[in-house]
């Protein structure tokens, strides 16, 4: 045993961190880089480095760096918020380096430190500092995991919202930006100007058409910004879209302590994840590209259906427990969908208002596809709180589940159990409590807005469908809104229970189903 482990095991406290130096001194049954990282070249700038990134693109660079020729597919990460101060500061601490927990739903347990971040820039202290560094030649890739809120769309048009202050200044003031996007635009303003080639600019974000849609901000942007740059970027610039999938919960005392214990080093931010890992890339990039295939990700010509197939079933899905958990009273994912309750109306969901709406998956099973998610959310090591699920719901619900809703009714489908999701939403947003009483930890920047719309509903029970911005004309669609107001009188009544209106709910929309194949 290592001097570092009889300290702790003694429970004596840890003074050391992990780092490079400190590495040697981990038991042998971590994994740990096996690659030489004073030889590495960040080819990748990634705007974002949240859990996600770090379980995710990270892990996947980081398994490729373990073989030999990739070396300059590091990646140098940049915080655009106050917020990420802290983040650097534990990064530079640690060398970059950070433990990685993946959590099996058998109980087994991989511990991992991940080596392919190798510097951060926090952008606030020094904007050009991060502009030079997107816009150096070494820089073949910019990533962006920068949630459904950092593309600044307007929720209505899905345009660039041109009225966003942030927005407003970067069209105002290129060489000082302040949002991703114009920090992209004024590092491809230099590679422009120097006649260098571009970079790829890959979205790692939960949207669909991810990339088409960051391109269409992008050049909304720089035609404001600068026309022959916006020219440019058309011309020369690759948007690949991609499908990205891991179940990354927020990082806990729980998961710090159990690498104190575990390792022996402290980790100040660790990441736990699921076993479960997906990226699916379409094949299209500027200047080059990593072998990630090598690395377990898959590239394809067309990646439409993939995305269209996890964004309306995990994330629809996780939305549908979350709502609906939360008004119950529980706290995560695993305990909400091992009520068997919620995972039938779960499955019902998935099955009958998705399913019928999902175009053909070569070598998907969707059948198994389903089962894999309930199985997922079902793991009991992996605590992913109802609140971050939760969290940002305006910006989510609209492609999460809204698009299935609409769709459904333009085919005269029922879509009843979404119409319980969207009323108990309403209900979340109205009465910010549990059926307990107990508050629920709400995190949206539309909070205000939802609760004031929501608040009418006793005397106008379809107030909250007037927020258009959201919802656009579901109001004036009568399939969908008397669904929803009878959501509405069964969740506004004093003694009501989530889990009698949802089997209420899934029994009326069974023998629909049941009459309808008759």
């Amino acid at each position: 045993m290592n001097d570092i482990s009889k300290n702790n095991s003694q429970n004596q406290p840890l003074t050391q961190h992990l780092s490079q130096l400190t590495l040697a001194e981990l038991p042998e049954h971590i994994d740990i880089p096996n690659y030489d990282r004073k030889n590495l070249k960040a080819g990748i700038v990634h705007i974002g480095v949240g859990g996600f990134h770090r379980a995710h693109q990270a892990m996947y660079i980081n398994e490729l760096l373990k073989t030999p020729g990739s070396e300059q597919w590091a990646i140098c990460g940049i915080g655009l918020l106050e917020n990420n101060r802290g983040l650097r500061d534990t990064l530079v601490k640690q060398d970059y380096l950070y433990s990685l927990v993946v959590r099996h739903p058998n109980g087994q347990i991989d511990n991992k430190v991940i080596g392919s971040m190798i510097d951060f820039i926090f952008a606030p202290e020094n904007k050009q500092t991060a502009i030079d560094k997107l816009a150096h030649n070494d820089t073949k890739i910019v990533s962006l995991t920068i949630t459904e809120g950092g593309y600044n769309l307007h929720p209505i048009t899905g345009d660039l919202d041109l009225t966003n202050p942030d927005i407003m200044h970067d069209i105002a003031s290129p060489n000082d930006p302040k949002t991703a996007l114009g920090y992209i635009a004024a590092a491809l303003k230099v590679r422009q100007a120097n006649n260098s080639p571009a970079f790829t600019v890959q979205s790692c974000d939960n949207i669909q058409h991810n990339g088409a849609v960051t391109r269409r901000m992008l050049l909304t942007l720089t035609e404001k910004q600068d026309p022959a740059l916006s020219q440019w970027i058309e011309k020369n610039v690759a948007f690949p879209n991609a499908m990205v999938d891991r179940i990354t919960p927020v990082t806990t005392k729980v998961d710090t302590d159990y690498v104190s214990e575990t390792f022996g080093l402290i980790d100040e931010w660790p990441i736990t994840c699921e076993s479960f890992s997906q990226w699916v890339i379409e094949d299209n990039f500027s200047n080059g590209r990593p072998n990630w295939d090598l690395a377990g990700a898959q590239f394809v010509q067309d990646v439409t259906p993939f995305e269209k197939m996890k964004i309306r079933l995990l994330n629809a899905g996780h939305s549908v427990l979350g709502l609906l958990g939360s008004i119950h009273g529980y706290s995560t994912i695993d305990e909400t969908v091992s009520d068997q309750d919620f995972a039938n109306y779960l499955s019902a969901f998935m099955d009958l208002e998705v399913t019928p709406l999902l175009d053909e998956l070569d070598g998907i099973d969707l059948v198994a596809y389903k089962e894999t998610l309930i199985e997922r959310f079902s793991n009991p090591n992996i605590k992913d709180s109802l609140a971050r699920i939760c969290s940002e719901s305006s910006a989510k619900l609209p492609k999460f589940l809204i698009a299935t809703i609409t769709e459904n009714l333009a085919v005269k489908r029922d879509c009843s159990l979404a119409a319980l999701v969207i009323a108990t939403w309403c209900l979340y947003s109205d009465k910010q409590v549990n059926q307990q009483q107990q508050a629920l930890d709400i995190q949206d920047a539309m909070q205000e807005q939802l609760h004031e719309y929501a608040q009418q509903t006793g005397s106008d029970k379809l107030a909250f469908l007037k927020l258009s911005s959201l919802f656009t004309d579901l109001i004036d669609q009568p399939d969908f809104s008397q669904l929803y107001i009878n959501a509405i009188n069964l969740l506004y009544v004093p003694t009501s229970n989530i889990k009698n209106i949802m089997k209420t709910t899934l029994e009326q929309k069974l023998n629909k189903v049941a009459l309808e194949t008759k």
